[in-house]
């Protein structure tokens, strides 16, 4: 089975997660892929495959070699993003991308002209949508890298390399993938998720992330005689947010620069709810920012009453570089096999979160490698099948490197 035949078999199943459930996996129909993973992977022959009750997978490629080799892992996503629908994808291939648009079904186009990452892939096989679901290259590219790297180096035996292990997990979409993911079953030195964007994607630094609830207790009193009595909880609402400055919201931040995002806010005048992320890179501005938003609530309740308005925070995840650069070999392995495979790396801190910063917290340093999806999360998601094959021969060049760590 060919790498595009691997994908494409696994877009037909809706792996949809779900932020409204608190099951593991979030969505049932997730596990209804595992079962059909963990079968593929036993049928090719790989050892220790087994599936968890939470729909954890995890696999072992053997080593051929006789020295004492680090463990190495790969790690991929199988849920797609709760964004847009993953029922019924029927993806096909646009042979040799020609540049223009891309007519996905009658009157839905997918254009340079908006999507200029296009341009990028002229010349190449584009595997697209009909335009009515995304495709779920984010993050089933990945596994089907995997998976094809794996197989080529059980039939190239001359290929020397040590244990491999694969991971395969569920709800990274929702923030939960590596939540119960096994560390320490899985036994290995360090790993890498392959759930990257284009060509050359690797990342190693993402934000350091928090929550915050905001919660303002108002006094509502009939409006017509609310003089002096009223504290409407509403318009305070609007007043926490206005202490926000317009230059660090997502709207106006690129690169390093961090935020605040008001993701929902619930109010009446009796009482408001308000739901935000703060994000950061740098850990100093991530906690400068948290107390900024302390700040605010005391500011605020000095001037209508303990009380009035109080804030919880919770840390969800932090930047893995902290851990990835006391093992900065993880990063060389990858930087050489892209300069072997003849791929140009393009090394960009990640505007968001990945399994592998939880994991590299949890004692796995993970970094992230591109997987080739382009415009993730709707109906104009791609990715090039050319870019697949490069992403398995990069996988397939760690392991020969790797394979020679010790020499």
């Amino acid at each position: 089975m060919d790498i595009v035949e691997r994908f494409i078999n696994y877009t037909r199943f809706d792996t949809q997660s779900s932020e409204e459930s608190d099951q593991v996996p979030s969505t049932a129909k997730q596990l209804v892929f595992a079962q059909y993973l963990r079968d593929e992977l036993q049928r090719e022959g790989f050892s220790d495959v087994e599936m968890d009750d939470k729909g954890y997978i995890y696999a072992t490629l053997k080593s051929n070699s006789t020295k004492k080799l680090p463990t190495i892992g790969f790690i991929s996503h199988y849920d797609t993003s709760p964004d847009c629908s993953g029922k019924d994808v029927n993806a096909h291939i646009v042979k040799a991308y020609q540049g223009g648009d891309i007519e996905l079904s009658p009157g839905i186009v997918t254009s340079p002209s908006k999507f200029p990452e296009l341009n990028a892939h002229i010349g190449e096989d584009l595997i697209v949508t009909d335009g009515h679901t995304l495709l779920g290259a984010d993050d089933k590219a990945g596994i089907a890298e995997i998976v094809d790297a794996m197989c080529y180096l059980r039939d190239h035996n001359e290929i020397e390399h040590g244990d491999i292990r694969m991971g395969f997990n569920p709800d990274e979409e929702i923030g939960m993938g590596a939540h119960h993911f096994d560390v320490a079953k899985f036994g290995c030195q360090w790993a890498y998720t392959i759930d990257g964007g284009d060509l050359g994607d690797l990342e190693y630094e993402n934000f350091n992330a928090a929550g915050a609830k905001v919660l303002i207790k108002g006094v509502s009193v009939h409006t017509g005689y609310a003089k002096g009595k009223m504290l409407n909880a509403s318009r305070l609402a609007c007043e926490f947010n206005s202490h926000i400055p317009d230059t660090d919201i997502p709207e106006t931040t690129e690169g390093y620069e961090g935020f605040y995002h008001l993701l929902s806010m619930e109010t009446r005048t009796e009482e408001a709810k308000m739901s935000y992320i703060i994000r950061d890179h740098d850990r100093r501005r991530f906690e400068e920012r948290k107390r900024f938003f302390t700040d605010i609530a005391t500011r605020m309740n000095a001037k209508y009453g303990e009380g009035t308005v109080s804030v919880t925070l919770n840390d969800q995840y932090y930047n893995m570089k902290e851990k990835i650069d006391d093992n900065m070999h993880v990063i060389d392995i990858v930087l050489k096999a892209m300069e072997q495979t003849g791929v140009r790396p393009k090394v960009e801190p990640i505007r968001g979160g990945t399994d592998g910063a939880q994991l590299s917290f949890m004692g796995l340093p993970c970094p992230n490698i591109f997987a080739g999806g382009v415009n993730f999360h709707g109906p104009h998601e791609f990715v090039s099948v050319q870019v697949m094959e490069k992403a398995s021969a990069v996988i397939v060049k760690i392991c020969e490197i790797t394979g020679k760590f010790n020499d």
